[in-house]
């Protein structure tokens, strides 16, 4: 039985109406990491892990969510729907409904099912599958279609101003908006994007570290903090708005109204906006070796200036580069813990995923989940094919 199914079978047996489903898959990033909360480029793509939302209508005016993964119920009034996160599941869904009114959506009572398979704290954009899942589903209920920009839009304000958290527009926009076969070019400011082709002899893998560290929440926020502080340097002295804009030389001339932090930070990603703008060079050239070189690069960046690697991804990366097929390797998503991505010859894939398993064991003690990964489709590509039941 596919998660679909369950989840149609699920929201049936529980509030005794058929719903339709919609699916939104989890992503990855294969370069430009911490670069979307400053009008960057990100290289992202949607993978085949996803979240499926049930929806069925009601005629109380109340919306209902049911979490299967969670096993818990969470209703809302739908018309006074107010910010009132709980730091609990329902906020990512209740965020959605309430970004939806403020787009002057008015979505009417409805009953939903959400449930996933995207590992948590795995830095593969758990929370923004939920969201668009979420949105695709109300907004089919609502029987109003808006454009991808405006789903992402919506989709992020739900995260950053309902749910409180600090984060770029790069997770919801992949997730909504991806195609399969393809990673995705966004540059985070103008909402513009590239699909670019992965060769066919190549893999993508993920490998989970399985370990998140406590300081990540808070180390996040500090972190966007470090930047916007430079970034704010950079405004006054130079009349640069967006890191997007400023060169090393700039960020150099004023190093000493900054703190070392906020260089540091600046630095990675000024210098991973043009790794992004190298990697999508190589691409269209099919020169994958230089792509790894890339994806190298940038973990040392993530590691060294921005501060934001662990002891046991580091460990992953290096297995990762001494493994036969293996073109790159890096750490993806915000840090401290989570994954790594790693660019793998097609026959040596299998391989692979059996040796970085067996060498992180022996070395951190620690049993490594590993995918290998295809591009997939996003929420609205799979809305247009038929992915609602």
């Amino acid at each position: 039985m596919t998660l679909q199914d369950r989840v149609l079978g699920s929201h049936r047996e529980r509030f005794g109406a058929t719903g339709r489903a919609y699916s939104a898959p989890a992503r990855v990033n294969l370069i430009g990491e911490h670069t979307d909360y400053t009008g960057g480029l990100v290289m992202p793509m949607a993978i085949g892990f996803c979240t499926v939302a049930s929806v069925s209508p009601r005629n109380d005016g109340r919306a209902v969510f049911y979490s299967e993964n969670y096993g818990e119920e969470i209703c809302f009034e739908t018309t006074t729907l107010e910010r009132s996160p709980r730091g609990h599941w329902s906020d990512y869904a209740a965020g959605v409904l309430w970004s939806l009114r403020r787009e002057g959506v008015n979505v009417g009572g409805f009953s939903m099912t959400l449930e996933g398979d995207v590992p948590l704290g795995a830095g593969l954009s758990s929370s923004a599958s939920i969201e668009v899942a979420a949105a695709v589903a109300m907004l089919s209920l609502a029987g109003v279609k808006l454009p991808l920009k405006t789903v992402a839009t919506l989709c992020r304000r739900a995260e950053n101003e309902y749910v409180g958290a600090k984060s770029g527009i790069m997770d919801q926009f992949v997730v909504a908006g991806a195609v399969e076969h393809r990673a995705m070019m966004l540059d985070t400011r103008s909402l513009e994007f590239d699909l670019l082709p992965l060769p066919e002899g190549i893999r993508v893998v993920i490998a989970n570290s399985m370990v998140k560290h406590a300081v990540a929440t808070g180390e996040y926020g500090n972190r966007s903090d470090e930047v916007e502080a430079g970034q704010a340097v950079l405004r006054r002295e130079r009349g640069i708005a967006l890191l997007r804009d400023a060169t090393v030389a700039d960020l150099e001339a004023c190093r000493a109204q900054m703190s070392e932090a906020s260089f540091l930070r600046c630095r990675h990603i000024i210098t991973e906006n043009a790794r992004v703008l190298e990697a999508r060079e190589a691409l269209l050239a099919s020169d994958m070796k230089r792509f790894g070189a890339l994806m190298v690069e940038a973990h040392a960046s993530m590691r060294d200036d921005f501060a934001a690697s662990a002891e046991e991804v580091d460990a992953l990366v290096e297995i990762a580069l001494r493994q036969p097929g293996c073109l790159g390797a890096r750490i993806t998503g915000g840090g401290f813990g989570g994954c790594t991505v790693n660019v793998v010859s097609s026959d040596q894939a299998e391989k692979f995923v059996g040796a970085v398993r067996r060498e992180y064991s022996r070395v951190m003690k620690i049993e490594a989940d590993c995918f290998i990964c295809a591009p997939s489709d996003g929420a609205l590509a799979l809305a247009a094919k038929g992915g609602a039941a």
